[in-house]
C-alpha cells in the first residue's frame, strides 16, 4: 500500500534529484529514502528515476508521478484547512457584553483586531445595561464586558481599556459651535445635561468628578437615560453636553456641534471580568491583553 511517507520522500528526491539532499530535506538518514522509492517503484510496476553515476533524472513516469503527487498535497492541505476552521465555528465563543450603549470606532476596532489574531475563537456580543452586565458577569454567563466604569465589587476586575478625549456638544447655531477649542469653564456657564445615574453609573461617575474639577455648582438642565437620549436634547436645544471624541465621531449629526476642550480631560472605557480562583482561561486572557494595545 502507497503511503502518504513515500510520497513525501518521492517529491523530495525528485525536487532535489539526489538522494542525500533529499533526506537532508525530510532530517532521516539517505538509506531508508532510498529504500523507500524503491518501494514505491515496485508498488507502482513503474522506474521512477534514471540512475547515472553521478545524476539522478526523472523518467516520463516520475514526472506524472511528481504532477499527481503536488495535486494530491493540495487537496490534503485544503483538507486540513476546511476542517480547521470547521472546528473554529463550533468551539465555545468568547461572550462579550457591551453596557452603556458605548458606540466607539476602538470598540469596533479590537474586535475586528480579535478576529485577525484569533480567528478560531469567535466572539458573541450582547447589549445590556451597566446593572446586567455585573450580574451577567457575576454569574459567569458572559466572560468579559465594556463599561464606563461600575460601582466597586471585589469580584470583577476593571481594567482601563481605552480612553478618548473629551468634548463639547452644541446644539447648532449655539453661540459657542463656531469656536475651534473651548475651555470647559465656557461650556459650563451654559446649562448641562447628565446622564442618568441608573442607566449608566460609570459615565454620570466620570462625568461629574470632571465638571467637580472646574466648577462648585454647575446648572443642570436635566438628564437622559441614554446616549441617543443625550444627543436628541442636545439638538433640541434642551442644554450642551460632553461626551467622549468617539462617540461623537461615531453618532455625527448636523444638528450637534462636536468641539474640543482646551484641557486634557478624557473618558476611560473598561474592560470587566471576573476575578476566578484558578486565573483566567487563557482565551480571556489574551483578549483583555488586545485590549490594552488600543490606547
Amino acid at each position: 500500500m502507497i503511503e502518504l511517507r513515500h510520497l513525501r520522500y518521492f517529491v523530495a528526491v525528485a525536487e532535489e534529484l539526489s538522494f542525500r539532499r533529499a533526506a537532508e530535506r525530510v532530517h532521516i538518514d539517505q538509506t531508508p529514502v532510498s529504500r523507500t522509492i524503491r518501494d514505491l517503484e515496485n508498488q507502482l510496476g513503474a522506474q521512477l528515476f534514471v540512475r547515472a553515476s553521478r545524476n539522478l533524472h526523472l523518467t516520463p513516469a516520475g514526472l506524472r508521478l511528481l504532477k499527481e503527487t503536488r495535486k494530491v498535497f493540495i487537496r490534503i492541505e485544503r483538507a486540513h484547512r476546511a476542517v480547521r476552521e470547521t472546528d473554529a465555528r463550533f468551539r465555545a465563543p468568547l461572550r462579550i457584553g457591551i453596557a452603556d450603549g458605548i458606540a466607539q470606532p476602538k470598540l469596533s476596532e479590537c474586535f475586528v483586531r480579535w478576529r485577525e489574531t484569533a480567528p478560531e475563537i469567535p466572539l458573541e456580543l450582547t447589549e445590556m445595561r451597566a446593572s446586567e452586565l455585573a450580574d451577567a458577569l457575576q454569574r459567569e454567563e458572559l466572560d468579559a464586558g465594556f463599561s464606563f466604569g461600575l460601582p466597586n465589587d471585589d469580584a470583577i476586575a476593571q481594567q482601563p481599556a481605552w480612553s478618548y478625549p473629551v468634548m463639547a456638544l452644541l446644539p447648532a447655531g449655539h453661540e459657542l459651535a463656531s469656536q475651534s477649542v473651548l475651555p470647559i469653564a465656557d461650556v459650563l456657564a451654559f446649562p448641562l445635561l447628565s446622564c442618568n445615574a441608573d442607566q449608566q453609573p460609570g459615565l454620570r461617575q466620570q462625568l461629574r468628578a470632571m465638571v467637580q474639577r472646574h466648577t462648585v455648582s454647575p446648572t443642570l438642565a436635566g438628564e437622559a437615560s441614554t446616549l441617543t437620549g443625550y444627543m436628541i436634547r442636545i439638538a433640541a436645544g434642551m442644554g450642551v453636553g460632553l461626551a467622549d471624541a468617539g462617540y461623537a465621531a461615531t453618532l455625527r449629526r448636523d444638528d450637534v456641534v462636536a468641539v474640543p476642550l482646551d484641557e486634557d480631560e478624557r473618558i476611560t472605557t473598561f474592560v470587566l471580568y471576573k476575578h476566578k480562583r484558578f486565573g483566567s482561561p487563557e482565551a480571556l486572557q489574551r483578549f483583555v491583553a488586545l485590549t490594552k494595545t488600543l490606547h
